[in-house]
C-alpha cells in the first residue's frame, strides 16, 4: 500500500473562551476598563485572567490514501472546520500532529484568499498564487475557469461588487480546475443556486475519478453519499464512526433524527405558542413500529401533534406544512377533513391531533415539518410555530431490481403500470433483415 497523502496523529485543538492577547494600545484599554469592572463585581477569577477551555478538537487520529475521496460530517460545532484549517495550516493544533504530503487548495468560505479591491481576473491569478500555482499554470487553465464559473461580464470588476453566489462560483472554479493533489471543501455548495451545485458536484466526480485526493465537509448527506467512499463522523471533537459512507451516514441520520424527530414542553409558560394556544409536543415516527427505526419510503409517517388551548374556539383546524431542507414547499394540508371535530367547538384543555403521511408518498430526503392553527370560522391564522421539527427518509433496505439511486423529485409515488403483448411478430421493414441473418 502506498503511502498515506494525509496522516493525522492524536490531533487535539484547544481554544480559551473570554480571553484574549491585546495588540495596540485601545485592546489594552479595553482590556483594563474590563478588569476594574469585574472587580467592582466580584469577579476574582476573570479579574486574574482566568477563562474557561473549550476542545474543538479531542485525540484525532485517520489516515487518508492517494485518491480517496472522504466525506466528513457532523453537526454544527462538531469540529469539522477546525480540522481543515490545521491541515489548510491557517491554524495550528495545540498538541499532535497532522502530515500532508502533496500540493493542498482549500476552499473554506466564500471568497478564501481573494482581494476585494482586486478584479475578477487579477484575483484568479492572485488565488491560484496562493494556492502554490506557478503563473503558466493558472494561464493555461484560464478560459475554463472563467467559463465554469460563469463570470464573464464581470471579469474585471472588483470582487468586492460580486454576490456572494458569484464569489463561492469563482472561488470553486479556481480551487478545482488548477489540479492540486489534495482539494479541501468545506461546505461551499451551500451558497450556489441548484443548478452550480449540480454542476460543481459533476465537478468533483471529476476530481475524485481522477485520481486527486478530496476532504468534503458537507450538511448535504445525498451528494457526500454519491462523491465519498468513506466518511468520517465527528461528534463533539472526536471521531465517533469511520468507515463506507452508507454505514457512517445511516448512523449519522439516525442519531440526529431520533434527537429532532419529538420535541417536548411540559410547561405551557415555556411552550412556544401565544395566548390562545400553546403547544406541549411534536413527534414524528414511523407508524406501528419501533419509534427508533429509520424512516423509509415505505412505511407510513405519524405527525403527532398535543397543545393547550387556552381560550374558547369556536372552529379550529391544524396545518402541517411539510418542505424540502432548502424550504420549498412539498405538500400542505390541514384538519378539516377530519369529521370528528369539523362541527364542534374546542373548549380549553389539552388535545391531540395525528396526521399521518402515507408510504410511498415521499421520496428519500431531508424534510421539515411547521405547524399552524387556524380559526376556519375567521380563516385566520391562530398561531404558527416558528420552530421546524425534522426528518430524514432513506431507501427502502431491500429492492427487487438493482437500483441504488435517488428518485428524482420531493415525491416518489408508485404509479399503476400495465404492459402487454400486442403482436409477437417483427415489424414488416425488418423482416428482411431478419431473414436474410437467418
Amino acid at each position: 500500500m502506498s503511502r498515506p497523502v494525509i496522516e493525522v496523529e492524536s490531533l487535539s485543538k484547544r481554544y480559551r473562551l473570554g480571553q484574549f492577547n491585546a495588540r495596540t494600545l485601545r485592546e489594552e484599554v479595553d482590556q483594563f476598563i474590563a478588569r476594574l469592572r469585574n472587580k467592582q463585581a466580584g469577579k476574582v477569577g476573570e479579574l486574574s485572567g482566568a477563562s474557561s477551555e473549550f476542545w474543538a478538537l479531542k485525540d484525532v487520529s485517520f489516515s487518508v490514501q492517494p485518491g480517496e475521496v472522504i466525506g466528513i460530517i457532523g453537526r454544527n460545532g462538531a469540529g469539522k472546520s477546525t480540522l481543515l484549517k490545521i491541515l489548510s495550516r491557517i491554524t495550528e493544533p495545540t498538541t499532535g500532529q497532522a502530515r500532508v504530503r502533496g500540493r493542498i487548495a482549500s476552499l473554506l468560505e466564500v471568497g478564501t484568499g481573494f482581494h476585494p479591491e482586486l478584479s475578477g481576473r487579477e484575483n484568479i491569478y492572485l488565488n491560484g498564487t496562493v494556492l502554490g500555482m506557478r503563473f503558466a499554470e493558472v494561464k493555461a487553465k484560464f478560459d475554463e475557469i472563467v467559463a465554469f464559473a460563469e463570470v464573464e461580464r464581470f471579469l474585471d470588476t472588483p470582487v468586492k461588487r460580486y454576490s456572494s453566489g458569484m464569489y463561492v462560483r469563482l472561488a470553486f472554479a479556481v480551487a478545482a480546475h488548477l489540479e492540486p493533489e489534495i482539494l479541501v471543501l468545506d461546505e461551499v455548495l451551500a451558497v450556489g443556486d441548484a443548478e452550480f451545485q449540480k454542476k460543481c458536484l459533476g465537478k468533483m466526480g471529476d476530481v475524485a475519478q481522477g485520481g486527486r485526493t478530496v476532504l468534503f465537509v458537507s450538511h448535504n448527506m445525498q451528494a457526500v453519499a454519491s462523491l465519498c467512499d468513506r466518511a468520517i463522523l465527528i461528534e463533539s471533537g472526536r471521531i465517533v464512526a469511520s468507515g463506507p459512507s452508507a454505514v457512517v451516514i445511516d448512523d449519522y441520520l439516525r442519531d440526529a433524527d431520533e434527537a429532532a424527530r419529538e420535541r417536548v414542553w411540559n410547561d405551557p409558560a415555556d411552550a412556544p405558542g401565544n395566548e390562545r394556544i400553546r403547544i406541549r409536543r411534536v413527534s414524528l415516527t414511523s407508524e406501528g413500529t419501533d419509534s427508533r427505526r429509520n424512516l423509509t419510503t415505505d412505511i407510513p409517517i405519524s405527525i403527532d401533534i398535543e397543545y393547550w388551548i387556552l381560550e374558547h374556539c369556536a372552529r379550529m383546524a391544524v396545518n402541517v406544512v411539510i418542505s424540502k431542507a432548502d424550504g420549498s414547499e412539498v405538500l400542505e394540508d390541514w384538519s378539516v377533513a377530519e369529521e370528528t371535530w369539523r362541527e364542534r367547538d374546542f373548549a380549553p384543555g389539552l388535545y391531540r391531533t395525528i396526521c399521518t403521511i402515507p408510504p410511498n408518498l415521499l421520496n428519500r430526503g431531508s424534510f421539515k415539518v411547521s405547524v399552524i392553527f387556524i380559526d376556519t370560522l375567521l380563516v385566520k391564522e391562530i398561531y404558527k410555530s416558528d420552530r421546524f421539527y425534522h426528518f430524514t427518509i432513506v431507501g427502502v433496505e431491500e429492492r427487487d431490481v438493482y437500483w441504488h439511486g435517488n428518485f428524482l423529485g420531493p415525491i416518489h409515488t408508485p404509479l399503476r403500470w400495465k404492459t402487454t403483448l400486442v403482436d409477437g411478430k417483427p415489424p414488416p421493414f425488418l423482416q428482411p433483415q431478419i431473414i436474410a441473418n437467418q
